[in-house]
């Protein structure tokens, strides 16, 4: 099947005219390991800024020690996203069923005085950025090599201590 050029005039205009993409730096940082849950963590940023803290790692630790996030017993990561200039993305990613990637996504506007929140569900929505696929790419790769592994606990320590440092 041939695409015509009328079908792409009509299709992909997503993109503002005004939108200069920039290039972000993404890097690991100190785990949030809880007794039954395991999380690496990725700052991921523009390389003119620094991911603050905002109580990110105390909200999920409350979160999932409350149950109100149910991945006790999981293994996967988090990427924090410094998101523009107030916005801050939690995506917290991990393994099931033998080779899926499940997600909670929470957002925070630092301007307002309030919490992490999650972000509001709907038919169809964003799933992950570019910037964020860097850290994903990293993270499949790394899950791949687990899962051909005998999956014993040097393979798992193997994808814990697999980390990646990058621009995209």
């Amino acid at each position: 099947m041939t695409v015509t050029d009328e079908q792409l005039a009509s299709t992909g205009n997503v993109v503002h005219p005004g939108y200069r993409h920039v290039t972000k730096q993404f890097s690991p940082g100190a785990p949030l390991a809880l007794p039954a849950t395991y999380l690496k963590w990725y700052d991921l940023r523009r390389t003119d800024q620094a991911v603050h803290e905002v109580g990110a790692r105390a909200f999920l630790t409350a979160e999932i020690t409350a149950g109100r996030l149910p991945i006790s017993g999981d293994l996967g990561f988090v990427i924090h996203h410094r998101s523009g200039e107030h916005v801050h993305l939690l995506l917290v990613c991990t393994w099931r069923d033998d080779n899926e990637m499940w997600e909670t996504v929470y957002v925070r506007d630092i301007r307002r005085d309030d919490t992490f929140a999650l972000m509001p569900p709907t038919t169809h929505r964003g799933v992950i950025c570019v910037w964020e696929f860097g850290v994903v790419a990293h993270e499949h790769a790394a899950w791949t090599r687990y899962l051909r592994s005998t999956r014993d606990t040097a393979a798992k320590r193997a994808y814990t201590e697999s980390l990646r440092t990058g621009t995209i």
